[in-house]
């Protein structure tokens, strides 16, 4: 389709991080009045909202996802979601390592993004460390062990999303969305808070619609993504220190967007403020938190946000198992600490 709107100086590649940067703004505006996090949604003192947050999202998301499948604007038959060879290994040891990271750091990597907009550096320093991981994990150091793990498969055949089980994707992704939806209202929130977070699921099949239809062009292809943090964090890295050898993407548009629209939004209507680390303890944790969701982020095919708020609206199997196994890790992880006894501060 993009080769109809007649751009001679714009590459659908170019477009793509602009559409991005514009997207990533909306979510961190969003991001930021609702506190929208999945580790909150879990363990957090306020997790019934938070969980009514994230579940409205994950409603509307599912449903803009299969109306637009429906609709025939994309498809997600070649997918990296939808391999019959699945890398059931490295996604549920993956998942558990990411949810026990964002345990550690107090934060999902999308509520970290937003986080490091409003001034908070201990965010700042998990994202750096973050993508650091991450990308050793996709192409470095690390990369050895992601193929091992990733060999490790096991054969769905054409059964790789729910829309291949009796009933098909309506009747899966509207059984989602119900469940999220009920639960959501019976969570008390407010109607403008449902609706922000209603907001934030439809960027998913916004997303993907425009990546996947709008700068579709088949002269010069582009991936079809959405909401994302592991590998957007990798690229901004890679981005940042190579930008005259590698060009931006939808991914560093996205991130950028996302730093932006949570500056913006805490700054016009309070919460921006410096904040730093208290201890040294807290920054070790910090540290190793971030690379467990470096690394945890990369085998599981995604975080909360690639694998969970757009991944499962796909109603890929892949994904739902991956933000599956986070939740696990998560809940076994703050249960463990809240179990182990209070490490001793050194003052020597």
């Amino acid at each position: 389709m993009f080769e109809s709107f007649g751009f001679e100086n714009t590459t659908p590649q170019q477009a793509s991080v602009l559409f991005a940067v514009f997207v990533g703004v909306l979510f961190g505006v969003l991001g930021q009045i609702t506190k929208f996090c999945f580790r909150r949604a879990l363990v957090g003192e306020d997790r019934v909202s938070a969980a009514g947050v994230w579940l409205t999202a994950l409603a509307f998301a599912v449903i803009g996802t299969q109306a637009a499948v429906a609709l025939g604007w994309i498809s997600f038959a070649e997918h990296r979601f939808m391999i019959s060879e699945v890398p059931a290994v490295a996604i549920a040891l993956g998942g558990l390592l990411f949810g026990a990271g964002m345990v550690l750091t107090r934060g999902c990597v999308s509520r970290l993004t937003i986080l490091a907009g409003s001034g908070n550096l201990r965010a700042g320093l998990v994202l750096l460390v973050f993508a650091i991981v991450a990308h050793a994990t996709l192409k470095g150091l690390l990369a050895p062990m992601r193929v091992t793990l990733g060999a490790i498969t096991v054969n769905l055949g054409d059964n790789v999303s729910l829309a291949a089980l009796p009933g098909g994707a309506w009747l899966w992704g509207g059984l989602i969305a119900a469940g999220a939806l009920v639960y959501a209202v019976r969570s008390g929130i407010g109607a403008g808070t449902l609706a922000m977070a209603a907001s934030i699921g439809l960027l998913v099949p916004l997303a993907w619609v425009g990546t996947g239809f709008i700068l579709f062009d088949e002269f010069d292809p582009i991936a079809m993504e959405s909401l994302s943090f592991t590998s957007p964090a990798a690229d901004t890295l890679f981005w940042s220190i190579a930008s005259s050898a590698v060009p931006a993407g939808f991914g560093v548009g996205l991130l950028g967007g996302v730093l932006a629209g949570a500056m913006i939004a805490s700054l016009s209507f309070g919460g921006f403020g410096w904040q730093s680390f208290e201890s040294p303890a807290q920054t070790g944790r910090y540290i190793a938190g971030a690379a467990l969701m470096g690394v945890g982020g990369v085998l599981a095919g995604g975080c909360t946000l690639g694998a969970g708020l757009s991944g499962v609206p796909t109603l890929s199997l892949a994904a739902i198992l991956a933000i599956v196994m986070i939740a696990f890790g998560a809940l076994a992880t703050n249960a463990a600490l809240r179990l182990s006894p209070a490490p001793r501060v050194s003052h020597g």
